[in-house]
């Protein structure tokens, strides 16, 4: 790319812009998962998961885990000052309750109404749906980071999605590797293109119609 940090970690460094003081944060697993490498120090920020960890940190270096500290996707973790442990039983009561202030997830489509499919690959055994149909539901601000295309070059950002529903009308913000998209009431508008590329190439390749705001932002980190 010639601009610094690579795709992943461009992507999560802007969904970690969405993260405000005292918040308590979800993170789905994937690039989400590299969003607290991006927050600034001076946040106070509890990063929550289903597994039952209230504030985990970074994550740890090279021979410094810990084989009990762990994610929900089962990689190792760091926990900051005033964690607390639970069963996940109480993590998901937290989720239910609308105690979690935003979610960021990854996704294998998204429509531009905002509808969530995530958990079903074809012709993959998958486990369960783990918590994201709770979290769609229940967080208070759902943020999808995503790659823009599948393995078979088509737009993961749909017209209507084609892939079981792990919940309708429940994003809030898309974020991949070419730009941000914000779902509205009127439909999708992309608010933010990552340079290189442009405004005209984003809307070529996503795979519905999407409005642009009239003050773009273009991000260069």
């Amino acid at each position: 790319m010639g601009m610094g940090i690579d795709i992943r970690n461009r992507m999560a460094k802007r969904a970690s812009e969405e993260i405000q003081n005292g918040m308590v944060v979800n993170l789905g697993i994937g690039i989400p998962s590299l969003v607290p490498n991006h927050l600034p120090s001076h946040l106070n920020v509890m990063f929550h998961a289903e597994n039952g960890i209230v504030g985990m940190g970074q994550s740890p270096e090279l021979g410094e885990e810990d084989e009990n500290l762990c994610n929900a996707g089962g990689f190792p973790v760091t926990i900051r000052d005033g964690a607390s442990y639970c069963d996940s039983a109480v993590a998901f009561g937290m989720i239910r309750r609308g105690r979690i202030d935003v979610t960021i997830l990854g996704a294998l489509q998204v429509s531009q109404y905002g509808d969530l499919a995530n958990w079903i690959v074809p012709g993959k055994k998958v486990p369960g749906m783990g918590g994201a149909m709770e979290l769609a539901q229940k967080a208070k601000k759902v943020i999808v980071v995503m790659n823009h295309f599948d393995k078979n070059g088509s737009s993961k950002i749909v017209s209507r999605c084609t892939l079981p529903l792990t919940s309708a009308k429940c994003v809030d913000m898309i974020i991949t590797e070419l730009g941000v998209f914000e779902v509205t009431t009127t439909g999708l508008v992309l608010t933010e293109v990552f340079l290189p590329n442009t405004i005209q190439e984003v809307t070529k390749l996503t795979g519905c119609e999407v409005k642009v705001t009239e003050s773009i932002r273009k991000i260069e980190y």
